[in-house]
């Protein structure tokens, strides 16, 4: 609701805070010294120019030294913590659900002439004074009924309309917004919401403060900028003229809160006038605040003169101290008939009202505290005690003082704990406040016990369970960084015995998972970790599945960081799948691969550290276990089948030469193991890599039939090999994949023997009829690929010993010994595979489109011959040479290959028995196309 009203000139509604008796070292009231002739603007002219004279540059070194030193105290570094970082804070912690309202007297826009005979300075006085009594006078807007986000929405609303003021020249609109939005901070109406007003509306001044040092600034930059270490005699007069013309009009505010407020907003703007005008200001700015009637008011106001101290004069400690002790003295207030009338009629308690408090006292000794003495916090504590150990006040010294000074005196701080009335502020938020900086430094040794036992007195006895997780997941840190696993046990305990009646743990995951994360970091050693009575049924209090996981996830980070040995410790083992078999059983149809992945991969960590040494059927059993339990995660499952692979070849290199009948027992056992779990992986080049690598292993370890299963089963799945798949989300062919495969394949296939009762070369056969059978992309080389990949392979058969094999596998040399039939089979199919590799040439050679692909295959067929073929066969010379031709013919090979093979050739051709190779060269030539 909106309602316009005027009032009569002279009818001036009072606020609370003019009101109020102010001190008497305040300085006098500019109207009133105005009302006596003297003129303001004249005052700041006179203390401008009565200001000492600079200082000589013929200064000595001491001097250099104290004023080197003097820069680095106005230096704020970034173990300061910005105002900006406890803004969002206060916001979201001190809300309400009442109505708000917001009541502005915006004055009119209209100008004053001057009168006649008036000099230019009384004029402009006259003129200023005019303005701001319309502003005091004007029209009222009142908007009734707000909720807090429609308050904050308005502010905002203020402050872009302060912006917009300003930027189209309307200097005197721009300061009657912030005047009135000044006021607002008198009103305590909605108590409760009253830290985040004064955060909202200090926004409006801090944006009023930079637009006008911006503003002098700019006009000191002409015809150079101005530097950033400037000094009053850098500044120009019309720059002076127009900073003392905006503290003339500031001075000229008649109510004492928004004439402080919008004065200390532009603060900064005294190094335009004088060297002194910051300190000077900041004196006398500290002593109108005794005048403000309402403790929690005046309170807030400390805090921002503060703020600009610390922004604009960091060194200047004595208004923060002096600022301090003034909030010191007004704590009897507190307790006082007219707070706790307002207290009564708003319905807030003394301990929620107390709390109102906080940001205020925690930002002014924050700012005091900041690189200040041990002995200052000596002093702090003293006059704490005077106080009656103020809870308040006690719980924001030691927030604010460094933890290492918090730390030595813990023990003084316990006893002044004890001390306090727990009525308006609870100890447990003492503790709290303690266990905070005993958090990152540790007390004398002697007192830590003690200092324990006195804190978990009250943290068990305290009632609420968010209040007791609260304060008891800080002093946790404490307990993991001073002592054993006895005593963090006990708190697991305590906290378990707490937070389980009515489920007390589902309001309290964040802090619970908090608690974990710092045993975590404390205690690495697993075997201690999970010897805690009270460490598993802790975790069953997380049951909500997400923050379950999340939980394992961290404990498994850890334990894959720090496990740096191999375990088989029972107590880890149990444990361990326990959690990683929660973190599987999480996966399941809307699961994303990611999290799949990174859920895989954790797992993985902890089966890799697990090892029983020499008892290898411990460890087949451990797998077998997992195999069970992970079934749903396809890469440990591949890590398992690896895990067994090495076993079985460890075990035969162990067991070498004893024992020979339990060896090849185990290593059956393990083939079985990989047999049986490969056909469960869904991932085709995963069974085609694993298949043919414990197929290797078999016939490593002279399991020749299980050998022979594995190869067996790694042909029959080619046929179900995709065209494409998937890699990195992408679909890609799986040509080049499934080509590598038969390439690794095929070169083991050199020492399998053939099986008795299904022919020569079976496997061989075999894989070269499903290649045959494969449905290739269209215009594919592949097959033709596969085919010349095997040429090789047959050849190397051929030879009366093979260029490797295994230990006590008799291969094909051995079975055959060099028998014709044998050599005839292997030529028959070279013939075959040749024709097919021709005919295929021929069919690209119809098309000129693929003569580029067809000098490809020509040059690898010829390099397959010349390598592995008898070119004193004049057949096959005259192939080799005719391959030569095809490969140049188009002029698609590459010259600097194609002379190093003649090169090659003719290296060769010196040697012995190789003299035939002399013959060839010379009907080799290099072609290029025309």
């Amino acid at each position: 609701m909106v309602t316009d009203t005027k009032t009569r000139r002279g009818a001036r509604k009072g606020s609370t805070s003019s009101s109020s008796s102010s001190s008497s070292s305040a300085p006098p009231d500019p109207l009133s010294s105005m009302l006596d002739g003297t003129d303001p603007l004249s005052m700041f002219a006179a203390a401008s120019a009565s200001e000492t004279p600079a200082m000589s540059h013929s200064a000595s070194t001491g001097d250099l030294g104290r004023k080197r030193r003097e820069k680095e105290d106005e230096l704020v570094g970034p173990d300061f913590e910005p105002w900006p970082a406890k803004r969002g804070e206060i916001l979201a912690r001190f809300t309400t659900t009442e109505k708000l309202s917001i009541n502005l007297f915006m004055g009119s826009d209209k100008g004053k002439a001057p009168g006649p005979g008036s000099s230019a300075v009384s004029e402009k006085v006259r003129t200023r004074l005019e303005e701001l009594d319309d502003l005091e006078e004007g029209s009222q807007r009142e908007l009734l009924n707000l909720s807090q986000q429609d308050y904050a929405n308005r502010i905002e609303e203020l402050n872009q309309s302060l912006k917009e003021a300003w930027a189209s020249d309307q200097k005197v609109k721009a300061l009657k917004i912030v005047i009135q939005c000044s006021k607002l901070l008198s009103d305590t109406s909605v108590i409760q919401f009253y830290p985040s007003k004064f955060v909202l509306i200090t926004d409006i001044l801090d944006t009023f403060g930079r637009l006008v040092y911006d503003r002098i600034w700019t006009m000191c930059s002409d015809p150079r900028p101005l530097p950033d270490s400037f000094t009053v005699e850098d500044v120009n007069d019309t720059a002076k003229e127009t900073c003392l013309n905006w503290f003339f009009k500031i001075a000229s505010i008649r109510e004492l809160l928004p004439r402080l407020y919008v004065e200390a907003a532009i603060l900064k703007c005294n190094r335009f006038l004088n060297k002194t005008g910051i300190q000077e200001t900041l004196t006398r700015l500290t002593a109108m605040i005794r005048g403000i009637g309402d403790p929690l008011v005046a309170a807030y106001a400390r805090a921002y003169l503060c703020r600009i101290g610390m922004e604009v004069a960091p060194h200047l400690k004595d208004s923060l101290n002096c600022n301090f002790f003034d909030l010191l003295g007004t704590f009897q207030q507190i307790s006082g008939e007219s707070v706790r009338n307002q207290l009564v009629q708003q319905r807030v308690e003394v301990p929620e009202y107390l709390t109102l408090y906080s940001p205020a006292i925690s930002w002014i000794l924050q700012c005091i505290a900041y690189r200040a003495p041990e002995p200052l916090l000596t002093e702090m504590m003293e006059r704490c005690k005077k106080l009656g150990n103020n809870a308040l006040l006690l719980n924001s010294v030691m927030r604010a003082f460094r933890p290492e000074f918090v730390a030595a005196r813990a023990t003084d701080f316990i006893a002044m704990i004890k001390e306090c009335d727990e009525a308006g502020f609870p100890k447990h938020l003492l503790f709290g406040s303690l266990g905070r900086s005993l958090a990152c430094a540790d007390p004398p040794e002697s007192e830590r016990l003690t200092i324990l036992n006195e804190a978990w007195k009250v943290i068990t006895k305290v009632r609420s369970p968010q209040d007791y997780v609260n304060c008891a997941e800080i002093w946790v840190e404490f307990t993991c960084r001073n002592f054993t696993k006895r005593e963090v046990n006990t708190v697991l305990a305590d906290i378990i015995k707490h937070m389980t009646p009515d489920r007390a743990f589902e309001d309290a995951y964040p802090q619970l998972q908090s608690v974990i994360r710092k045993i975590l970091t404390y205690f690495h050693d697993f075997s201690v970790l999970f010897s805690m009575e009270r460490f598993l049924p802790f975790l069953d209090m997380f049951q909500k599945d997400s923050v379950r996981v999340e939980v394992c996830r961290s404990i498994m980070e850890v334990f894959i960081k720090h496990q740096v040995e191999f375990t088989r410790d029972p107590v880890i083992l149990n444990a361990m799948l326990h959690i990683c078999k929660t973190m599987h059983d999480s996966v399941n149809a809307l699961t994303l691969e990611d999290e799949k992945r990174s859920l895989a991969l954790l797992i993985i960590g902890f089966i890799r550290m697990v090892s029983f040494g020499r008892d290898f059927e411990q460890q087949l059993s451990f797998c077998v276990e997992a195999r069970a339990t992970f079934c749903n995660l396809e890469p440990v499952l591949v890590q398992l089948i690896h895990m067994v692979n090495q076993l079985a070849m460890e075990t035969r290199r162990v067991m070498r030469g004893s024992h020979s009948r339990k060896t090849a027992s185990f290593v059956r056992a393990c083939a079985a193991y990989s047999y049986i779990t490969i056909p469960s992986l869904s991932s085709i080049f995963s069974r085609l890599s694993l298949y043919l690598l414990s197929g290797q292993v078999a016939l490593a370890n002279q399991c020749l039939s299980q050998a022979d299963a594995f190869l067996k089963a790694a042909v029959s799945i080619l046929p179900e090999v995709p065209r494409s798949i998937s890699v990195e989300g992408k679909l890609r062919s799986s040509e080049s994949f499934l080509l590598d495969f038969i390439s690794n394949f095929l070169a083991t296939l050199l020492v399998v023997p053939d099986h008795p009762e299904h022919g020569v070369l079976y496997l061989v056969r075999g894989l070269l009829n499903m290649v045959q059978d494969y449905t290739w992309e269209d215009n594919s080389d592949a097959k033709v690929r596969v085919y010349i990949s095997a040429l090789p392979l047959l050849a190397a058969m051929s030879q009366e010993t093979y260029l490797y094999s295994i230990p006590k596998v008799d291969s094909n040399e051995t079975l055959y010994g060099g028998d014709p039939k044998f050599l005839s089979e292997l030529n028959k199919l070279c013939d075959t595979l040749i024709g097919q590799i021709l005919d295929h040439l021929k069919a690209l050679g119809r098309d000129e489109q693929n003569t580029r692909r067809q000098g490809a295959l020509a040059f690898s067929l010829f390099a397959v011959l010349l390598a592995h073929g008898d070119l004193r066969n004049n057949k096959l010379s005259q192939l080799a040479i005719n391959l030569w031709n095809l490969s140049h013919k188009h002029g698609y090979c590459e010259t600097r290959i194609s002379v190093r093979t003649l090169d090659y050739i003719k290296h060769q051709a010196q040697q012995p028995d190789m003299a035939h190779l002399s013959d060839t060269i010379q009907r080799l030539a290099l072609q290029s196309r025309t």
